[in-house]
């Protein structure tokens, strides 16, 4: 294949239609806000807690659909609401109850599922259905764009104030605890970004997958960096490289692949090939060691 070939593969399809300029845009915005806060998931061992909390919102976004249909503002607020109630809501009862914050994250994002879809029923075909569970990311607006560049805007002006007390969090909660009444306020907020990432990855991927570009990137760039200097960044890179490798497979393979999913499946792609090669206690770096340590 000749170099212009290769651009015209590569290049082509975003100087010519300007959905998939935007889609771009779009997904770049979310590679800068949510990976770093899936590398605190992550370290903080709640990634599992961000995949409840994108089924958390699916009630709030189907209220806003029968009230206002496919509106933007509608269904961004009633997400934003539904998953900040389920948020205060699990930690009520954890605080409560004999229930941990996992067991009550489940009840409430179960729920919440299986009201959302329920919701979306009464009024609207299968496709508004596969729209606000799937996302369409090459339909993003102007207005999708503002409020994506908005939410990767906030986040990390919220991370950079909050980073310290994050990182001790992180290493040891009872610490930051003894020494302040920060904790609470710093896991309230924390939670409140992730909520208003998830609303911002639904418009694009949809809720059952808003949580692929937060996780799957973080998860992957544990093997290639040791801390969080080296986390972050990487996670960022890690979750443009599948952006744009999704764009990509998707708009050459045409109506078969959608987008959304395509995307996810470039970072679950990366974070495989993270796992066998990365430096970081990856498979066969591993084994060679093994084998070296052996003879």
């Amino acid at each position: 294949m000749t170099l212009t070939g290769l651009s015209d593969l590569l290049v082509g399809p975003f100087i010519e239609f300007g959905f998939m300029r935007r889609a771009l845009a779009g997904c770049l915005a979310l590679s800068l806000s949510a990976p770093p806060l899936g590398v605190f998931l992550m370290l903080r061992r709640m990634s599992l807690m961000s995949e409840a909390m994108s089924h958390a919102i699916l009630p709030g976004a189907a209220a806003g659909f029968l009230v206002a249909g496919l509106s933007l503002p509608a269904m961004t607020l009633g997400g934003l609401i539904a998953g900040l109630a389920v948020a205060l809501a699990a930690g009520f009862v954890t605080r409560s109850t004999v229930l941990k914050e996992d067991a009550s994250l489940a009840g409430f994002y179960l729920i919440s599922l299986a009201g959302g879809v329920f919701l979306v029923s009464l009024r609207g075909s299968q496709i508004d259905l596969l729209h606000i569970l799937f996302g369409t990311v090459l339909a993003l607006d102007d207005d999708a764009l503002t409020l994506l560049g908005g939410i990767a805007s906030l986040t990390l002006l919220a991370l950079a104030a909050l980073y310290r007390p994050l990182v001790i969090e992180c290493v040891d909660p009872l610490f930051l605890r003894t020494v302040g009444r920060v904790g609470g306020p710093v896991h309230s907020a924390f939670l409140a970004l992730v909520v208003i990432n998830l609303v911002g990855g639904f418009q694009a991927l949809g809720t059952l997958l808003a949580v692929g570009l937060m996780l799957l990137p973080a998860i992957a760039a544990r093997f290639w960096a040791a801390d969080l200097s080296g986390l972050i960044p990487v996670s960022m890179l890690i979750s443009m490289l599948a952006s744009v490798a999704g764009l990509l497979v998707s708009y050459h393979a045409g109506i078969r692949l959608p987008t959304g999913p395509a995307i996810v499946l470039a970072a679950g792609a990366l974070y495989l090939f993270s796992m066998l090669v990365g430096p970081r206690g990856g498979l066969l770096h591993r084994l060679v060691r093994r084998r070296h340590l052996e003879a």
